[in-house]
C-alpha cells in the first residue's frame, strides 16, 4: 500500500488512520502487513462505500484538505469500486 509524500509523516505519526482507494477490486487484505519506511502498515479493515460516502470530514481523516484534493489521489486506474482502508502504523 503506498502513499504520496506529502502523506507519509501523517501516516507514521497516527494522525492518519484511513485512505480511500479508487480500485477494481481490494488490493490488500485484512491483517495484511504493507512496508512504509521504517515500519509497517497493518491493514485493520477494509470496505467497500459510495462515492457519496465521501465527506470533507472523511478527506480530512485521510490526510486531505477536501473531497477535491482526494479524488485527484484516489483516483489513477481504471477502478471505479470505493474502498475505505483503515490501518494503524507500527514501527
Amino acid at each position: 500500500m503506498t502513499f504520496t509524500k506529502r502523506l507519509r509523516d501523517g501516516v507514521r505519526s497516527g494522525d492518519i488512520t484511513c485512505s480511500v482507494r479508487i480500485w477494481q477490486s481490494p488490493r490488500v487484505k485484512v491483517g495484511g502487513r504493507y512496508s512504509l519506511g521504517a515500519g509497517a502498515i497493518h491493514v485493520t479493515s477494509v470496505r467497500e462505500i459510495s462515492f457519496e460516502d465521501i465527506t470533507p470530514e472523511l478527506a480530512r481523516r485521510s490526510g486531505f484538505e477536501g473531497v477535491v484534493d482526494l479524488l485527484k489521489v484516489a483516483k489513477h486506474g481504471s477502478g471505479e469500486n470505493v474502498y475505505l482502508v483503515a490501518f494503524t502504523y507500527q514501527a
